[in-house]
């Protein structure tokens, strides 16, 4: 069973239409009980960092994702729920939960496309990854693979051991982490087609080391 994390921060059936049309039980739950006897667990979310750090304390949500990290389950964050597991974020100034060290910071509104064009903020649209590191959730990738993103602040890792891959928008960033039991994608795998599927299987079965 895999164990959707709900704590009012949206983008919960998308990713639970996904997983059982690969044929994975998933259940949506804010109950730590069913968290911690899944599996496997999803941290997803759209929104703002303040509002959802305020829900992850309101729930308690915030320890039960650390206890999840520290039992080694496999845990995967998305968009949102990437940015949470940093330590700050420029949104609304907002303390994290501290996961993985670094910042999550706002995209620079005079930032520049590679082909000079201005950007356009929020990053909203399809985009390429650029795998860096090998990792059993993205085996089956390749590098014409694109990935559905919507998000107007990006992560920035204090390491570069923790970046899997980069994607560029006017400043390259890490589109995938990976530390651990832990992987989180800033990009929608759940709306990004084959490849956002394929990557959402691999989660389902793989087994960290």
């Amino acid at each position: 069973m895999i164990a959707i994390i709900d704590y009012d921060a949206g983008n919960l059936t998308s990713v639970a239409r996904a997983l059982s049309f690969l044929g994975f039980d998933n259940v949506v739950t804010s109950s730590p009980d069913q968290i911690f006897a899944a599996d496997r667990v999803i941290f997803p979310g759209v929104g703002s960092a303040g509002s959802a750090m305020a829900s992850l304390k309101r729930l308690g949500m915030d320890r039960v994702l650390n206890d999840i990290y520290q039992s080694e389950k496999p845990l995967l964050g998305i968009c949102l729920g990437t940015q949470i597991i940093l330590g700050h974020s420029e949104e609304h100034n907002t303390p994290c939960i501290g996961i993985v060290e670094g910042n999550v910071l706002q995209f620079d509104p005079k930032g520049k496309e590679s082909d000079g064009s201005p950007i356009k903020i929020p990053h909203m649209g399809w985009n390429r990854v650029n795998i860096i590191t090998p990792h059993p959730i993205l085996s089956g990738l390749t590098p014409e693979d694109e990935f559905y993103f919507v998000h107007s602040y990006y992560p920035a890792p204090q390491s570069m051991d923790h970046c899997l891959g980069m994607t560029f928008y006017g400043v390259e960033f890490a589109s995938i982490i990976g530390c651990r039991n832990l992987i989180a994608t800033q990009f929608h795998p759940e709306k990004s087609g084959r490849a956002g599927l394929r990557i959402l299987k691999n989660f389902c079965e793989w087994t960290p080391c």
